[in-house]
């Protein structure tokens, strides 16, 4: 990740998915004490469904790759075609990500406030 990326010049409303209860607590915290708003966190992928089901009003979402044992990419695509910019957060850094997610940013877990800030930056918001 580029720590160099600008932050986004406006509070953002985020959507989180990590199943990971802990992580989850702290992006949500690190997200807050950054000046944005959080939808979720969504833990596991039959709730984002649902989530999903109705228009979401978010400027970007956060995704963890893996939730629950299942790959995040069939739901990114619906996110991503409702036009919501997707930021990737994954232990297994930019080598969990393949396909045309390949270019989307990628936040290396465990990430500190710094990172999910330069992640934030690394969108065209």
């Amino acid at each position: 990740m580029n720590h160099a990326s600008k932050p986004p010049s406006r509070p953002l409303t985020v959507l989180v998915v990590e199943d990971e209860t802990l992580l989850a607590l702290n992006l949500e915290m690190i997200l807050e004490d950054l000046g944005h708003t959080v939808i979720g966190p969504v833990i596991n992928l039959q709730d984002l469904g649902a989530l999903l089901e109705e228009p979401v009003q978010a400027d970007v979402a956060i995704l963890d790759v893996n939730v629950g044992g299942e790959q995040i990419f069939p739901y990114a695509e619906r996110i991503a075609g409702a036009g919501i910019p997707i930021v990737f957060a994954t232990g297994y850094g930019s080598n969990g990500m393949h396909g045309r997610w390949c270019d989307y940013p990628v936040i290396p877990k465990p990430y500190t406030d710094t990172d999910i800030a330069a992640g934030l930056g690394a969108l065209t918001i």
